[in-house]
């Protein structure tokens, strides 16, 4: 068995139990007690985990462990989130396809899209809402498995639905960013994100200072694979630093 593929089962080991024993991943996956202490220390270096004694603890993203509800997420960095927003609309030229993905952040984004002359492609229902009504913007919805925490379309379907599209710019938000890599809490939500970004000229991380040294359980892209970061200015200096040796870096006043 490959590293990488160790290394997502116990990941998912992990994000089904909370902890996990040493042992237990060696008869869950056969493989010796030398390489599975070698996996828990490489993952711990990389933020994934973090070791115990004999095994290793999931990281969350908030306390409970939990991802939180579209609510709670509507009822945070509301300020910051609304700057980005009009940030973020900026960017958008009339005539473009545009793609937006699922979150409060993006939904704000929609809402100053209204009366703009564009094409909107989105897998998230909230949006859709927004824009569904518009006379100006050509809507599509992205269809597929819905999953109701985060109003988004997932799995196969949208997938087949993506790749065989095109965008001149795609905007993603995401739940935490650690060093390079970006976390989301679902995999299923995941991988329809990397999907839109390979299929993006122009990729577009939205993220307030919050999202920064915070993990979630799927990594599906790295900050360095992004064309611009649009952000708050309440980011570090430290994290400002590393976001603008590998990309373009927006700041939100």
């Amino acid at each position: 068995m490959k590293k990488e593929e160790r290394q997502n089962k116990i990941q998912a080991m992990l994000n089904s139990t909370g902890t996990v024993t040493v042992k237990e991943i060696m008869q869950e996956l056969s493989i010796s007690d030398m390489t599975v202490r070698r996996d828990l220390s490489e993952m711990a270096q990389r933020g994934l985990l973090i070791r115990t004694h004999g095994g290793a603890q999931r990281i969350y993203s908030d306390e409970s462990g939990l991802e939180r509800s579209h609510l709670e997420k509507k009822r945070l960095q509301e300020a910051e989130k609304n700057i980005i927003a009009d940030l973020a609309s900026a960017q958008i030229l009339n005539g473009e396809t545009v793609f937006l993905g699922p979150g409060t952040t993006l939904e704000l984004t929609a809402a100053n899209l209204k009366n703009r002359n564009m094409r909107i492609v989105t897998n998230s229902l909230p949006v859709f809402n927004i824009l569904n009504r518009s006379s100006s913007v050509d809507l599509l919805l992205v269809g597929g498995e819905y999953r109701p925490i985060t109003g988004a379309f997932v799995g196969s379907i949208s997938l087949y639905s993506i790749r065989n599209m095109r965008f001149s710019k795609a905007f993603i938000s995401v739940n935490g960013i650690v060093g390079n890599s970006v976390y989301t809490y679902s995999e299923a939500e995941g991988e329809v994100q990397k999907a839109v970004l390979d299929q993006a000229d122009e990729k577009y991380l939205i993220a307030d200072s919050s999202k920064f040294s915070r993990y979630d359980f799927y990594e599906f892209y790295k900050v360095s694979d992004f064309d611009h970061v649009i952000t708050d200015s309440a980011v570090s200096a430290e994290t400002l630093k590393e976001l603008r040796a590998v990309t373009d870096v927006i700041i939100a006043a």
